[in-house]
């Protein structure tokens, strides 16, 4: 099943030409990699996969459903309930704890309180965070973070795990640990896409494709 399809999708901002007719299929399922220099345009690609932001031209279809022809309001919804972000910088809220960053998605969807607390103690608990989801961000390290911004990532339980370079800022020991936890989100069933400039990390996925000047060439 194709999950995320591009046809000829073109991005320009101002007069740069920033993607240059991108035809992809990301199929359910699968760990792709996407690798490429800084300023490839592999994260406005990955902006557009993830319904962040829109082609100048060409089409995005989710599960089959042009996303152009749908109103703001589902698009919304699609974002999220059925795709998860994980950014280079884990754009958690420093006046919450882990606990409620987790639930944020979860309340927004419309979940009652309950549920949410117990579904991101559970999540924080398996990626190694439990006894630590009272502690507010500036009290953890900054791989905790970004396993407290996985968390958050699949508390919807997304068709999709959208990465930005999830590892840029972590040392090794901890970029291991992500990335471990990337493949078992994957095992799960949870399709992953990934952006990175590594190609020790893109290795790890099951399909690799690299951008150069705004174009897929390989």
């Amino acid at each position: 099943m194709v999950l995320i399809e591009l046809i000829n999708v073109k991005k320009r901002v101002g007069s740069e030409e920033i993607l240059k007719g991108i035809d992809l299929k990301v199929h359910k399922g699968e760990f792709l990699a996407i690798i490429g220099a800084s300023g490839s345009g592999k994260s406005s690609l990955l902006y557009i996969m993830g319904l962040l932001d829109f082609p100048t031209e060409g089409e995005v279809f989710f599960k089959g459903q042009q996303v152009s022809s749908m109103d703001s309001q589902m698009v919304s919804r699609i974002r999220n309930e059925s795709i998860g972000f994980v950014f280079q910088f884990h754009y958690l809220l420093p006046e919450f704890t882990l606990l409620e960053n987790v639930m944020i998605p979860m309340l927004k969807k419309g979940i009652q309180r309950p549920q949410a607390e117990e579904r991101a103690r559970e999540l924080l608990k398996s990626l190694g965070l439990g006894g630590k989801e009272k502690r507010k961000i500036y009290q953890v390290s900054g791989g905790e973070m970004q396993r407290t911004a996985i968390a958050r990532a699949l508390a919807n339980n997304p068709e999709v795990i959208l990465a930005d370079e999830p590892t840029g800022n972590l040392d090794s020991k901890n970029t291991a640990i992500v990335m471990q936890i990337l493949q078992e989100i994957n095992r799960s069933g949870t399709t992953v896409v990934m952006v990175t400039h590594e190609l020790e990390l893109a290795k790890k996925a099951n399909r690799i494709l690299q951008m150069k000047d705004g174009l897929l060439v390989l």
